[in-house]
């Protein structure tokens, strides 16, 4: 997306009513039933990942592609590594008339700064 749509879409998040939640909050969501899906590239997945049930993987370059994928019936969190990108990924879904997609602030950044589970890949020694 253009820097312009980006920051347009970030204008519009008071307007749209973007919905947004902290990792904490997060975490006890996907819980009860939510699922979480992680817009990152695979290589990104690949060196630190959420490490929780009911994940969908679905990086932001397959995402138009697999639009189908994405639940209806059920809360989708939406993260990636610091909030950004799941937000382009909330507004766009909410256009779309998705209206049970949460953007997760901060990403897994925060996530793991709060000390929900997580995955790290193991370096060679």
């Amino acid at each position: 997306m253009s820097n312009y749509l980006i920051s347009n879409a970030m204008n519009r998040r008071i307007e749209k009513g973007i919905k947004e939640v902290d990792a904490a909050t997060a975490y006890e969501k996907i819980k009860n039933g939510a699922i979480l899906m992680d817009v990152r590239e695979w290589e990104e997945i690949e060196q630190v990942a959420f490490d929780v049930e009911n994940t969908l993987v679905m990086p932001i370059s397959e995402f138009g592609a697999r639009l189908d994928e994405i639940p209806r019936d059920v809360e989708v969190i939406i993260g990636c590594r610091s909030g950004s990108r799941s937000f382009q990924v909330t507004w766009v879904l909410s256009e779309q008339n998705f209206d049970n997609v949460i953007n997760l602030k901060n990403g897994i950044i925060n996530w793991a700064q709060s000390g929900l589970p997580i995955k790290v890949r193991e370096t060679a020694k």
